[in-house]
């Protein structure tokens, strides 16, 4: 008689993830200044107990991340880097891939004097002006320094100027977001795109992300839940579609605080 066996794969026995979490950092989950994510210890701790994910997504860069990963104690889940333009797999300290930057920083040299004279970037700023625009300490400026794929920086023109910066930016590919500080220029890769690829790696039953900018707006469409936290340092983000439907929510209060009670307020509402 033949008998048949079925073989039934490790991976399939694996229990399903129930959540992964996808947040911004400044203003979001670190304060605007100070960059502390002490208020928000308490909903860490209880992702962390239901071996939920977490995945930070931020401007900034690969060996900044990999510092505040490991100091969160989060190393062994994937980060999006440079607003979505890189990921920094788990444990890795770095993205060893700096040719779109060069490659960023050569085409924005091709702008007319007039107009690129406007924008001012990381790699246009010394240690001491980073510092001062960012209240980074040395260290953290000097890892700020060390981009891949994306140019943060500072706009010092009028409006009818940065509308012709960004015409010439596109003749290169170059797409300009406005996140909680700077405008950043990429080769236009998001949040949202890194945050599909890692959702359908590790297939959560459901998925948060909270943000404050506008470069975090894809990516709080794209979840399950999306959550806006509040940040008087700035405009508020214009209504999004989320919202109406009941999936996109906005805290009271600003960075870790209504980080934390957003993020425990989803916890219990979806009984994990």
């Amino acid at each position: 008689m033949l008998t048949l066996v079925k073989v039934i794969s490790l991976d399939l026995m694996k229990p399903e993830m129930s959540l992964l979490v996808f947040t911004d950092l400044d203003g979001t989950l670190l304060s605007h200044n100070g960059y502390s994510w002490d208020a928000a210890r308490p909903a860490l701790k209880r992702i962390a107990d239901i071996d939920a994910g977490i995945v930070l997504a931020s401007s900034k860069t690969g060996p900044e991340m990999s510092t505040l990963r490991e100091d969160m104690g989060l190393q062994h889940w994937p980060a999006i880097v440079e607003n979505g333009a890189g990921l920094l797999e788990p444990y890795a300290t770095a993205v060893f891939n700096a040719s779109p930057y060069a490659q960023l920083r050569a085409d924005l040299m091709k702008l007319p004097a007039n107009i690129r004279d406007c924008f001012w970037g990381f790699g246009d700023m010394d240690l001491t002006e980073i510092r001062s625009r960012t209240g980074l300490s040395h260290a953290d400026a000097q890892r700020a320094q060390q981009r891949a794929f994306s140019e943060p920086g500072v706009w010092l023109g009028t409006t009818d100027q940065k509308d012709e910066f960004l015409y010439h930016l596109a003749k290169f590919g170059i797409a300009a977001r406005e996140g909680g500080r700077f405008l950043t220029l990429s080769f236009g890769q998001t949040k949202a795109d890194q945050m599909a690829l890692i959702t359908s790696r590790f297939g959560p039953r459901h998925t948060i992300a909270l943000g404050d900018a506008p470069n975090d707006i894809e990516m709080l469409e794209a979840a399950d839940v999306g959550v806006i936290i509040a940040n008087p340092h700035k405009s508020p983000l214009p209504l999004l579609k989320g919202e109406t439907a009941g999936r996109i929510t906005r805290t009271t209060h600003e960075g870790p605080k209504g980080w934390n009670e957003a993020v425990l307020a989803q916890l219990e509402r979806l009984e994990l």
